[in-house]
């Protein structure tokens, strides 16, 4: 796999905290949805590279499991839950020799079978989501909610000539890196074709035969409209559904919210709760957000 150059590599949020995390962890997970650079941004530290979304690659390591973890590192198993068995080869490798960066394993979906051991303390997970704003370089942030939440006092202010035009079509043509200079229609048939694909290929990898598809897209597209609220998962499967009188039954509905999580579709924002018992953002409800 050939290396993106400096010059053509975009620097992600994630960038520094990866290594930060190479210095002090022998495993990284990076896990995030299909396209979102995970591959290129972890090639770039990898001295070995196992892309196991070829089926050649595959191959191999299916007759010699071993060889993902031999080879000049940090060692890159890419879409390591094409072969489950890959995640426990690095838990033992990183057993018997913890030293740090070591291994980076990439995964869009979690995996049919799962890991016998959970890597806990072994193999530390960093969550890559798509391109902010500032990622895409429309603007340079002037206030870091960071600093402020460690108690810097800066003077709060700035200006951006982005207007709403341009703040609506960020949000339409979304944040995954591949696509951001196609034109719009392109951009449009990449995005459906992305979700095609996800119901139709990535979620019977999980081991999930939907026995209606279709009803599984329109209950994204429901949930894509609950955008930022707080809609019951009921209103959600009543929007999927309208002018049907033969609902899904809940556990239906509640598999493919668990299937879009494990494939890091759905990212709800947990509740906002600064004062009080900590207690009570516990009980508030999460805002509906995709990824």
């Amino acid at each position: 796999m050939p290396e993106p150059t400096e010059r053509t590599y975009v620097r992600r949020v994630v960038d520094r905290e990866l290594d930060t995390l190479l210095v002090g962890m022998p495993a990284i997970s990076i896990d995030g949805p299909r396209a979102v650079g995970k591959t290129r941004t972890a090639a770039r530290r990898a001295q070995t590279v196992h892309d196991l979304d070829d089926p050649e690659t595959l191959a191999l390591a299916l007759a010699d499991p071993s060889r993902l973890v031999r080879g000049p590192e940090p060692i890159l198993i890419d879409e390591w839950q094409r072969y489950p068995p890959a995640w426990d080869l690095v838990r033992r490798a990183v057993d018997d020799d913890p030293r740090p960066g070591r291994f980076l394993l990439t995964g869009s979906t979690g995996p049919q079978t799962p890991p016998t051991h959970s890597g806990a303390g072994r193999i530390a997970s960093l969550r890559m989501r798509p391109m902010s704003l500032h990622e895409r370089g429309l603007a340079t942030p002037t206030v870091s909610l960071a600093g402020l939440l460690h108690g810097e006092r800066p003077a709060v202010s700035g200006q951006t000539d982005i207007g709403v035009e341009g703040y609506i079509r960020e949000i339409v043509g979304g944040g995954l890196p591949a696509w951001r200079a196609a034109e719009t229609p392109m951009r449009q048939a990449a995005l459906d074709g992305y979700l095609q694909r996800a119901v139709d290929h990535d979620v019977p990898l999980m081991g999930y035969r939907a026995r209606r598809p279709g009803l599984m897209r329109r209950w994204l597209t429901a949930y894509a409209a609950a955008t930022a609220t707080t809609a019951t998962y009921e209103t959600i499967r009543d929007a999927a559904t309208g002018g049907e009188g033969d609902k899904p039954a809940k556990s239906t509905t509640s598999s493919y919210r668990d299937l879009l999580e494990a494939m890091w579709l759905i990212d709800p924002v947990p509740a906002w709760w600064s004062v009080g018992n900590p207690l009570g953002r516990l009980k508030r409800s999460p805002k509906h957000h995709l990824a």
